[in-house]
Protein backbone atom coordinates (compact mmCIF):
# COMPACT_ATOMS: atom_id res chain seq x y z
CA UNK A 1 0.00 0.00 0.00
CA UNK A 2 2.68 2.55 0.87
CA UNK A 3 4.47 1.76 -2.40
CA UNK A 4 1.25 2.32 -4.33
CA UNK A 5 0.83 5.71 -2.63
CA UNK A 6 4.38 6.65 -3.54
CA UNK A 7 3.84 5.62 -7.18
CA UNK A 8 0.59 7.61 -7.29
CA UNK A 9 2.34 10.72 -5.94
CA UNK A 10 5.17 10.29 -8.42
CA UNK A 11 2.66 9.98 -11.24
CA UNK A 12 0.85 13.07 -10.09
CA UNK A 13 4.13 14.98 -9.81
CA UNK A 14 5.19 13.89 -13.32
CA UNK A 15 1.80 14.86 -14.72
CA UNK A 16 1.97 18.21 -12.94
CA UNK A 17 5.52 18.76 -14.22
CA UNK A 18 4.33 17.95 -17.76
CA UNK A 19 1.54 20.51 -17.57
CA UNK A 20 3.93 23.13 -16.14
CA UNK A 21 6.31 22.53 -19.08
CA UNK A 22 3.43 22.83 -21.55
CA UNK A 23 2.29 26.04 -19.86
CA UNK A 24 5.82 27.48 -20.03
CA UNK A 25 6.04 26.58 -23.71
CA UNK A 26 2.66 28.19 -24.44
CA UNK A 27 3.70 31.35 -22.58
CA UNK A 28 6.89 31.41 -24.66
CA UNK A 29 4.93 31.01 -27.90
CA UNK A 30 2.53 33.78 -26.89
CA UNK A 31 5.52 36.02 -26.09
CA UNK A 32 7.07 35.31 -29.50
CA UNK A 33 3.72 36.00 -31.16
CA UNK A 34 3.42 39.33 -29.32
CA UNK A 35 6.95 40.32 -30.39
CA UNK A 36 6.15 39.47 -34.02
CA UNK A 37 2.88 41.37 -33.79
CA UNK A 38 4.65 44.46 -32.44
CA UNK A 39 7.30 44.20 -35.18
CA UNK A 40 4.78 44.01 -38.00
CA UNK A 41 2.67 46.76 -36.42
CA UNK A 42 5.73 49.02 -36.31
CA UNK A 43 6.60 48.09 -39.89
CA UNK A 44 3.06 48.91 -41.04
CA UNK A 45 3.10 52.17 -39.10
CA UNK A 46 6.42 53.23 -40.61
CA UNK A 47 5.34 52.29 -44.13
CA UNK A 48 2.09 54.21 -43.69
CA UNK A 49 4.07 57.22 -42.48
CA UNK A 50 6.46 56.93 -45.43
CA UNK A 51 3.55 56.85 -47.88
CA UNK A 52 1.91 59.78 -46.11
CA UNK A 53 5.17 61.74 -46.28
CA UNK A 54 5.48 60.92 -49.99
CA UNK A 55 1.95 62.25 -50.54
CA UNK A 56 2.83 65.48 -48.73
CA UNK A 57 6.00 65.85 -50.81
CA UNK A 58 3.97 65.40 -53.99
CA UNK A 59 1.36 67.92 -52.83
CA UNK A 60 4.05 70.53 -52.20
CA UNK A 61 5.65 69.78 -55.57
CA UNK A 62 2.32 70.33 -57.36
CA UNK A 63 1.83 73.62 -55.52
CA UNK A 64 5.33 74.73 -56.53
CA UNK A 65 4.70 73.84 -60.19
CA UNK A 66 1.35 75.63 -60.28
CA UNK A 67 2.84 78.75 -58.70
CA UNK A 68 5.76 78.71 -61.14
CA UNK A 69 3.37 78.39 -64.11
CA UNK A 70 1.26 81.30 -62.89
CA UNK A 71 4.38 83.37 -62.21
CA UNK A 72 5.46 82.89 -65.82
CA UNK A 73 1.97 83.50 -67.23
CA UNK A 74 -0.61 84.95 -64.78
CA UNK A 75 -3.39 84.34 -67.31
CA UNK A 76 -2.82 80.60 -67.42
CA UNK A 77 -5.00 78.46 -65.19
CA UNK A 78 -4.24 74.80 -64.56
CA UNK A 79 -6.19 72.46 -62.30
CA UNK A 80 -4.44 70.53 -59.53
CA UNK A 81 -5.85 67.25 -58.20
CA UNK A 82 -3.74 66.70 -55.08
CA UNK A 83 -5.33 63.35 -54.22
CA UNK A 84 -4.46 61.81 -57.61
CA UNK A 85 -1.20 63.72 -58.03
CA UNK A 86 -2.36 65.29 -61.30
CA UNK A 87 -1.78 68.64 -62.96
CA UNK A 88 -4.63 69.01 -65.46
CA UNK A 89 -4.46 70.96 -68.73
CA UNK A 90 -7.76 71.67 -70.51
CA UNK A 91 -7.59 70.37 -74.09
CA UNK A 92 -9.51 73.33 -75.52
CA UNK A 93 -6.45 75.55 -75.13
CA UNK A 94 -4.22 72.88 -76.67
CA UNK A 95 -6.04 71.11 -79.51
CA UNK A 96 -8.93 71.66 -81.87
CA UNK A 97 -11.61 68.94 -81.56
CA UNK A 98 -10.42 65.74 -83.23
CA UNK A 99 -6.96 67.20 -83.98
CA UNK A 100 -3.60 65.87 -82.82
CA UNK A 101 -1.50 68.96 -83.53
CA UNK A 102 -1.12 71.64 -80.89
CA UNK A 103 -2.58 75.03 -81.71
CA UNK A 104 -0.37 78.12 -81.60
CA UNK A 105 -1.81 78.97 -78.19
CA UNK A 106 -1.36 75.36 -77.14
CA UNK A 107 2.33 75.32 -78.09
CA UNK A 108 2.93 78.47 -76.06
CA UNK A 109 1.04 77.04 -73.07
CA UNK A 110 2.94 73.73 -73.17
CA UNK A 111 6.31 75.50 -73.40
CA UNK A 112 5.40 77.68 -70.40
CA UNK A 113 4.49 74.56 -68.42
CA UNK A 114 7.66 72.78 -69.55
CA UNK A 115 9.87 75.64 -68.34
CA UNK A 116 8.06 75.62 -65.00
CA UNK A 117 8.70 71.86 -64.73
CA UNK A 118 12.33 72.42 -65.68
CA UNK A 119 12.61 74.85 -62.78
CA UNK A 120 10.85 72.74 -60.11
CA UNK A 121 11.45 69.05 -60.90
CA UNK A 122 15.25 69.04 -60.37
CA UNK A 123 14.43 69.47 -56.66
CA UNK A 124 12.73 66.05 -56.72
CA UNK A 125 14.87 64.08 -59.20
CA UNK A 126 18.46 63.04 -59.89
CA UNK A 127 21.27 64.13 -60.38
CA UNK A 128 21.16 65.51 -56.90
CA UNK A 129 18.92 68.40 -56.06
CA UNK A 130 19.87 72.04 -56.44
CA UNK A 131 21.10 74.00 -53.42
CA UNK A 132 18.09 76.33 -53.42
CA UNK A 133 15.58 73.47 -53.06
CA UNK A 134 13.66 72.92 -49.84
CA UNK A 135 14.37 69.58 -48.11
CA UNK A 136 12.32 66.73 -49.64
CA UNK A 137 12.10 63.30 -48.02
CA UNK A 138 10.96 61.60 -51.24
CA UNK A 139 11.85 61.79 -54.91
CA UNK A 140 9.85 61.63 -58.12
CA UNK A 141 9.64 58.22 -59.78
CA UNK A 142 7.74 59.12 -62.97
CA UNK A 143 5.73 61.84 -64.66
CA UNK A 144 3.19 60.56 -67.19
CA UNK A 145 1.92 62.85 -69.91
CA UNK A 146 -1.56 61.37 -70.35
CA UNK A 147 -3.89 62.01 -73.26
CA UNK A 148 -7.66 61.77 -72.66
CA UNK A 149 -10.66 62.27 -74.96
CA UNK A 150 -14.43 62.45 -74.68
CA UNK A 151 -16.65 59.54 -75.72
CA UNK A 152 -17.66 60.96 -79.10
CA UNK A 153 -16.47 58.75 -81.97
CA UNK A 154 -14.22 60.35 -84.55
CA UNK A 155 -15.93 61.56 -87.70
CA UNK A 156 -15.73 59.42 -90.84
CA UNK A 157 -12.77 59.82 -93.14
CA UNK A 158 -10.30 60.43 -90.32
CA UNK A 159 -6.88 58.83 -90.69
CA UNK A 160 -6.77 58.20 -86.94
CA UNK A 161 -8.53 54.95 -86.06
CA UNK A 162 -10.14 55.96 -82.78
CA UNK A 163 -10.02 57.92 -79.56
CA UNK A 164 -7.30 55.74 -78.06
CA UNK A 165 -4.93 56.56 -80.91
CA UNK A 166 -6.02 60.21 -80.83
CA UNK A 167 -5.18 60.50 -77.12
CA UNK A 168 -1.79 58.79 -77.56
CA UNK A 169 -0.82 61.10 -80.43
CA UNK A 170 -1.86 64.17 -78.45
CA UNK A 171 0.21 63.04 -75.47
CA UNK A 172 3.19 62.34 -77.74
CA UNK A 173 2.97 65.77 -79.39
CA UNK A 174 2.68 67.40 -75.97
CA UNK A 175 5.83 65.54 -74.90
CA UNK A 176 7.72 66.72 -77.98
CA UNK A 177 6.66 70.33 -77.45
CA UNK A 178 7.74 70.13 -73.80
CA UNK A 179 11.17 68.88 -74.80
CA UNK A 180 11.37 71.63 -77.42
CA UNK A 181 10.61 74.26 -74.76
CA UNK A 182 12.71 72.74 -71.98
CA UNK A 183 15.49 70.49 -73.37
CA UNK A 184 16.71 69.53 -69.89
CA UNK A 185 13.51 67.63 -69.02
CA UNK A 186 14.45 64.31 -70.70
CA UNK A 187 17.67 64.25 -68.68
CA UNK A 188 15.86 64.14 -65.34
CA UNK A 189 16.17 60.71 -63.70
CA UNK A 190 14.58 58.84 -60.80
CA UNK A 191 16.56 56.97 -58.14
CA UNK A 192 16.95 53.98 -60.49
CA UNK A 193 18.49 56.39 -63.04
CA UNK A 194 15.56 55.95 -65.43
CA UNK A 195 14.01 58.95 -67.24
CA UNK A 196 11.04 60.31 -65.29
CA UNK A 197 9.13 61.51 -68.37
CA UNK A 198 6.73 59.06 -70.02
CA UNK A 199 3.69 59.14 -72.33
CA UNK A 200 0.36 57.30 -72.25
CA UNK A 201 -3.01 57.53 -73.98
CA UNK A 202 -6.33 56.45 -72.45
CA UNK A 203 -8.89 57.54 -75.02
CA UNK A 204 -12.33 57.88 -73.43
CA UNK A 205 -11.64 55.22 -70.76
CA UNK A 206 -10.73 57.49 -67.83
CA UNK A 207 -13.40 60.13 -67.74
CA UNK A 208 -13.52 62.66 -64.90
CA UNK A 209 -17.11 63.61 -65.76
CA UNK A 210 -19.58 60.86 -66.73
CA UNK A 211 -22.20 63.30 -68.00
CA UNK A 212 -23.15 63.60 -71.67
CA UNK A 213 -23.41 67.39 -71.82
CA UNK A 214 -20.98 69.43 -73.90
CA UNK A 215 -19.54 70.80 -70.68
CA UNK A 216 -18.82 67.26 -69.42
CA UNK A 217 -17.23 66.28 -72.73
CA UNK A 218 -15.06 69.39 -72.63
CA UNK A 219 -13.79 68.41 -69.18
CA UNK A 220 -12.93 64.92 -70.39
CA UNK A 221 -10.86 66.24 -73.32
CA UNK A 222 -7.62 67.00 -71.53
CA UNK A 223 -3.94 66.37 -70.98
CA UNK A 224 -3.04 65.18 -67.47
CA UNK A 225 0.44 65.33 -66.01
CA UNK A 226 0.44 62.53 -63.45
CA UNK A 227 3.24 62.46 -60.86
CA UNK A 228 4.22 59.20 -59.16
CA UNK A 229 6.51 59.35 -56.15
CA UNK A 230 9.07 56.72 -55.29
CA UNK A 231 7.71 53.93 -53.07
CA UNK A 232 9.51 53.42 -49.74
CA UNK A 233 12.25 50.80 -50.09
CA UNK A 234 12.81 47.94 -47.64
CA UNK A 235 16.17 49.35 -46.53
CA UNK A 236 14.57 52.74 -45.85
CA UNK A 237 11.87 51.08 -43.77
CA UNK A 238 14.52 49.11 -41.87
CA UNK A 239 16.34 52.33 -40.98
CA UNK A 240 13.07 53.89 -39.85
CA UNK A 241 12.34 50.86 -37.65
CA UNK A 242 15.80 51.11 -36.03
CA UNK A 243 15.19 54.80 -35.29
CA UNK A 244 11.78 53.98 -33.79
CA UNK A 245 13.27 51.56 -31.25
Amino acid sequence: MPSQGIRRRRGEEEEESYFISMADMMVGLVFVFIILLIYFALQYQQKSKALSDAGETRRQMLVDIKQEIERRDPRMRVEVDEKSGVLRLPAEILFAKGDTELSTEGRQAVETIARALEQVLPCYTFPRRQKNCRPAAHSLDAMFIEGHTDSDPLQGGAIIKGNLELSALRATNTFRQMVNGAPALPRLRNRARQPVLSVSGYGEYRQIDTGQSEEAKTRNRRIDLRFLMESPRDEDLARMLVKAK
